[in-house]
């Protein structure tokens, strides 16, 4: 009989968990048996959890926000000369946005490997002060070739960014807790944008009135690149790999921090690698459904990110005015992602709420494509709009921490979101072929077609998980059904652990 199915009547827990090992268990089982007994009041746990927000979400804000930036600093310096001083042609400008990506897709498995074979912090911060300093070399492009190799390497650094934070989520928050947090470190990209917008438009200004040695784009490139660097030494002397390591926390607040996240029936880390939960992984529906929404929703991803201030341009407006435009559209992603964030936590239903930034984003392309050129103020309202789009691949983000239990499945998991993730952004930039420019329109088609498939994948996969809840409850209520102690702790899968509840 396999770990996930039901045990027939008067069966023991222990039958069917036949990978509940002690001696292979999760990190966190071997602190809570060697320390004393926690007792958490609810007093004790708001106080800590403050403690912990206050120190782990501005690492996670702030590096999140500069890795939106840093990749799309392409689309600002697009504008500024890029593509006039490297002398790009035809399709060559989708072909550098497309090839981040293919670097983010050539090491997101191993990366994911190393999350979980290395300290977690400690390999966060050298990939965040190595993309910071490729992020430097794009000043040095002259020509395509160069450009290509260096958003090439820029997208392998950045590639540990993300399955990295939603482990560092998991870690630290419970499973009512990671949505809210996702989502705001998330909402970070926004302010990225904002404040991308800003300094860029801050650039192109100074030093038309000001010339340097350098062009507006090169310095550009150099300002966020050397911050983001810098960036990565902080965080590498600020950020724990877990609790255990945690300088900011007394012995006693490691053990309370590691016994709160008890109820999310996943611990905080196995560094040993499961054949069994690799394959469960690859033949795991709901996983499946994850990763086709990430590949089909980034097309869109891909382009916008890429194109906005190309955008903005067609609507009616000039370069610089395109810079300041596209700030507004950052704050409507901020606001997206913390109220969506919040909303599905405190309604327990994260996958329903989340599909509202989709309508929203569905309404404002449409208005992009089907308004005429006489209405650029509608075009650009409708441009916002499409900002709220991110909030169902924060959602399935947040619960890949939250639904996925296992620590190689998980990191298996992150690695096949965040591929078909890079599949869907290296796509997205070749739909806006420049024989289509400046309108795009069937580059706005299939954005459009690509969030209504996404809507259904949504749908599907919140019918997958009541459906999974439902058998689970099944199986516990067999007689003769009994809980180990500790099973909370041992590295247990989502579908093989019978006491595991599915999050919507």
């Amino acid at each position: 009989m396999s770990s996930t199915d039901a045990p027939e009547k008067g069966e023991k827990a222990e039958a069917v968990l036949k990978h509940a090992d002690s001696n292979d268990a999760d990190d966190a089982l071997r602190i809570i048996q060697a320390g004393e007994t926690i007792l958490l009041t609810p007093q004790d746990e708001k106080r800590l959890l403050r403690k912990i927000d206050r120190w782990i979400m501005p690492c996670l804000c702030i590096v999140y926000g500069l890795n939106y930036l840093d990749k799309t600093c392409v689309s600002y310096a697009s504008i500024m000369g890029f593509k006039d001083d490297t002398h790009l042609q035809g399709q060559d400008y989708s072909w550098i946005a497309s090839m981040f990506y293919f670097g983010y897709l050539a090491f997101e498995w191993p990366t994911n490997r190393l999350l979980q074979r290395l300290p977690l912090a400690k390999w966060s911060s050298f990939n965040i002060i190595m993309w910071g300093l490729v992020l430097c070399c794009m000043a040095a492009c002259d020509s395509f070739s160069s450009a290509m190799a260096v958003r090439f390497f820029l997208g392998m650094f950045e590639s540990a960014v993300s399955p990295g934070f939603a482990l560092f989520t998991s870690q630290w928050y419970t499973i009512h807790e990671q949505g809210s947090r996702t989502g705001f470190w998330f909402s970070f990209n926004g302010w990225g944008q904002i404040i991308g917008g800003a300094i860029a438009y801050g650039i192109a200004v100074g030093t038309e009135k000001h010339p340097l040695g350098i062009k507006s784009w090169q310095l550009l490139f150099l300002v966020i690149g050397l911050f983001t660097a810098a960036i990565g030494v902080l965080f590498l002397w600020i950020m724990p790999d877990n609790q255990m390591n945690a300088k900011f926390l007394t012995e006693k607040e490691r053990l309370m921090a590691v016994e709160r996240i008890r109820v999310n029936q996943q611990g905080v880390g196995n560094k040993h690698f499961k054949m069994y939960q690799f394959k469960e992984a690859m033949t795991d529906p709901m996983v499946w459904a994850f990763v086709f929404y990430a590949l089909v929703a980034d097309i869109p991803n891909g382009g916008i990110s890429n194109f906005f201030s190309q955008l903005i341009v067609s609507f009616g407006f000039n370069s610089k005015q395109s810079l300041l435009l596209g700030m507004p559209g950052g704050a409507v992603e901020v606001i997206a992602l913390i109220v969506a964030g919040w909303a599905g936590d405190y309604y327990h239903n994260r996958l329903l709420v989340c599909t509202s930034g989709l309508l929203l984003s569905i309404l404002g392309m449409l208005l992009v494509t089907c308004l005429d050129n006489s209405h650029n103020v509608g075009k650009l309202i409708g441009y916002y709009l499409t900002q709220a789009s991110p909030t169902p691949f924060v959602a399935l983000l947040s619960l890949i921490s939250t639904n996925v239990a296992g620590w190689t499945k998980k990191t298996t998991v992150a690695a096949m979101y965040l591929i078909g993730y890079c599949v869907g952004n290296i796509i997205g930039p070749q739909v806006f072929q420049a024989k289509d420019a400046p309108e795009y329109r069937p580059a706005k088609i299939t954005i459009i077609v690509c969030w209504v498939v996404s809507l259904m994948d949504i749908l599907f996969i919140y019918w997958w998980c009541r459906s999974q809840n439902k058998k689970k409850a099944a199986i516990r209520a067999q007689p003769g059904y009994v809980k180990i102690e500790g099973q909370e702790f041992y590295d247990l899968t989502d579908r093989e652990n019978p006491e595991f509840i599915y999050s919507l």
